[in-house]
């Protein structure tokens, strides 16, 4: 995989005309985007309301293509390198794990297939894509693994209980979030981790000016989110051994501020 640009402003002028002039055959598609993107926010000025509607349309196509992965052998890698990531740094199968933004299972299957049954717990805004991670349940043969599925309307994670949540993850969810709902999330996410438990969450990252793509594609300086954690009273850190990994995002944990 290419070096990650990480001073690149993608949503200037230039940088587009640019990237069209060296990438002619994704010219199309981008025009479709920024076409529905103009669309969906007439009729969605909420952002959740707008990525549900995103989500609806590409599910419609492809559910693989809907979670960022351009064919299934794609999707299975992905998955494979989440999974391996946290096995290596902690994850334990009596452990209760949400996955925030599950999608239609990529990485969530090879969680619910090492965990205890009853102990995954998926939440997604987008019902569509959870319709394709029931798929995902029964063409894996996992149902005996009583995995839980639930659409939410935000990320206040309001019905959840307190401190029941040894992990909690979120990969390519912030990605695709502006401020104000990453912020929500941080903001209760320290309720629903147990004692010890943490919180992985991936992001672009640039260390220029920060910026979005159409309303998809939102790029954050690392220390804007670190300082967002502190700010309710969460620690985290930036994941450097991650960022060897082929995946194109960055990666940090968050803990209870009090945690060793």
């Amino acid at each position: 995989m290419p070096a990650k640009n990480l001073t690149a402003n993608r949503a200037t002028l230039g940088h587009r005309v640019t990237y069209a002039l060296r990438n002619p055959g994704r010219v199309p598609r981008h025009l479709a985007r920024a076409a529905r993107d103009m669309w969906l926010r007439h009729r969605h000025p909420d952002h959740i309301a707008y990525y549900r509607a995103v989500m609806r349309s590409d599910t419609r196509t492809d559910p693989d293509a809907a979670v960022g992965s351009r064919n299934r052998a794609r999707w299975l890698a992905l998955g494979e390198m989440q999974f391996d990531y946290l096995l290596g740094h902690g994850l334990r199968p009596e452990h209760r794990m949400l996955e925030i933004g599950c999608g239609n299972l990529r990485g969530g299957w090879r969680f619910i297939r090492h965990l205890e049954p009853g102990h995954y717990y998926g939440i997604d805004i987008s019902p569509d894509i959870l319709f394709a991670a029931q798929d995902t349940i029964v063409e894996l043969d996992l149902r005996q693994r009583l995995p839980t599925l639930t659409p939410v309307a935000d990320l206040t994670l309001r019905f959840l209980p307190d401190a029941h949540f040894d992990v909690v993850h979120a990969h390519s969810v912030f990605s695709h979030s502006p401020l104000p709902v990453i912020d929500e999330c941080l903001a209760n996410v320290g309720r629903v981790l147990a004692p010890g438990g943490w919180f992985d969450f991936t992001f672009d990252r640039t260390e220029g000016e920060e910026h979005h793509v159409l309303r998809e594609d939102f790029y954050y300086r690392t220390e804007t989110l670190v300082a967002l954690a502190e700010k309710h009273g969460l620690r985290a850190r930036f994941m450097d051994d991650w960022e060897k990994l082929p995946h194109g995002q960055s990666k940090i944990r968050v803990t209870h501020g009090d945690a060793d």
